[in-house]
């Protein structure tokens, strides 16, 4: 059967993706099993999406009594779990923001660059629209997404792109890059896709201060970061800075596709500006709210610090065991990752490691990625690990 579906696959769908052929029927928490009965433990939860645990039944609830009422009616009325949902990301945010909603992470980047330009020609007497971001970013896959992205490679193929978009090698070069035409500065706090790369806190914290001194928008990228991440709702509020514009996506809605644009500029967009057929329809904006309801039990009663605690323990055993294979240990919270010495073994790496029937995820060049559920539980940890060291001490 798995044979019929590999040929189905490859046959139907377009190879974008170097797909592993294991196919998983069902999840619960961190563990998937395959069609064959075999269990895994996931330490990628779907790229940092599935925040609450595959096989929730509270998210599983909420989102069935949503489709067994209302799906969709379109934004041409309103949706009041929407409505709802804005409020909480307002709260757990900290920020004074109104949120737009779409379906992804490229998306709610797209919705970004559109608020940034828009501001930027109606503010002050020079069109500004230039927006800086840093060279190992990765914004997404749209074409302006792709093209705010800093890395070279992925420019390939689908020029001519916008317009207005350059790429800062580090943040001390950011300050000497800034024009009269320069409206926004774009960054990731921990750079995911670039390799669980950290920026140093004082520096984006000089930065913050600089851009708003020269009234330049500041647009940070969280659809990796946000959510409790890396341990607060937002590594925004983990860095102590108050951005212009936020973008969220992945885990908010434990696997239903959803992305928001967060901005405390509120009136620059009017109506006609922007729209989404799908974006925070009934189905994606309740199950976004109940994985906010689920994750903030969580934070407050500290189980989510516990969680932490105990998965930075037994990576940094991990570390600290097999130094002639790793060089560097980085990130935060549940958004960590490890330097490999070379990229051909961190390629040996994941491969053995599915085998030995745990998954991990390749970051940049030479990083091992990991992306937990945020409800991983302590015997699920120990597991992963456990078959983390058996392909390790194979290799």
């Amino acid at each position: 059967m798995l044979e019929n579906l590999e040929q189905l696959d490859k046959k139907y769908v377009i190879n974008t993706y170097a797909r592993n052929y294991t196919e998983f029927v069902k999840g619960k928490n961190a563990v998937l099993i395959d069609s064959n009965g075999v269990d895994y433990i996931d330490f990628t939860s779907g790229i940092g999406v599935v925040s609450v645990g595959h096989g929730n039944k509270t998210l599983s609830d909420a989102i069935a009594l949503s489709a067994s009422n209302l799906i969709h009616t379109s934004n041409l009325y309103v949706i009041k779990p929407q409505a709802k949902l804005a409020k909480e990301l307002h709260k757990l945010s900290g920020f004074d923001m109104q949120s737009f909603f779409a379906n992804s992470g490229a998306e709610a980047n797209e919705g970004a660059i559109k608020i940034a330009r828009k501001y930027g020609e109606v503010d002050g007497e020079i069109k500004r629209y230039k927006i800086i971001t840093l060279e190992k970013s990765f914004h997404g896959r749209t074409i302006s997404a792709l093209k705010a992205t800093g890395q070279e490679s992925m420019h390939n193929y689908f020029g001519p792109f916008p317009d207005g978009f350059s790429y800062a090698p580090t943040l001390d070069d950011i300050k000497n890059m800034i024009d009269n035409h320069t409206i926004a500065v774009m960054i990731e706090l921990v750079q995911g896709e670039g390799g669980v790369e950290s920026l140093d806190k004082i520096k984006v914290q000089a930065l913050a201060k600089l851009l708003k001194e020269k009234n330049i928008l500041l647009i940070i990228d969280e659809v990796q970061t946000g959510v409790y991440r890396t341990g607060k709702f937002l590594a925004s509020n983990l860095y102590e800075i108050e951005p212009d514009i936020i973008t969220l996506a992945k885990g908010l809605g434990g696997g239903v596709p959803i992305g928001v644009v967060m901005t405390k500029h509120k009136s620059v967009l009017g109506l006609g500006d922007h729209g989404s057929t799908f974006g925070g329809n009934f189905l994606s904006s309740s199950a976004a709210l109940s994985v906010l309801d689920i994750l903030n039990k969580e934070y407050n009663s500290g189980s989510l610090e516990v969680r932490i605690s105990y998965f930075t323990k037994k990576l940094d055993a991990f570390f600290t065991n097999h130094r002639n294979f790793f060089i560097q240990n980085v990130g935060f919270g549940l958004m960590r990752g490890l330097r490999v010495k070379d990229a051909d073994t961190l390629n040996k790496i994941v491969q053995i490691a599915h085998k030995k029937r745990v998954l991990v995820l390749k970051a940049g060049r030479n990083t091992l990625r990991f992306l937990p559920p945020l409800t991983i539980t302590t015997k699920e940890i120990d597991d992963g690990f456990a078959r983390l060291e058996d392909a390790i001490n194979s290799i």
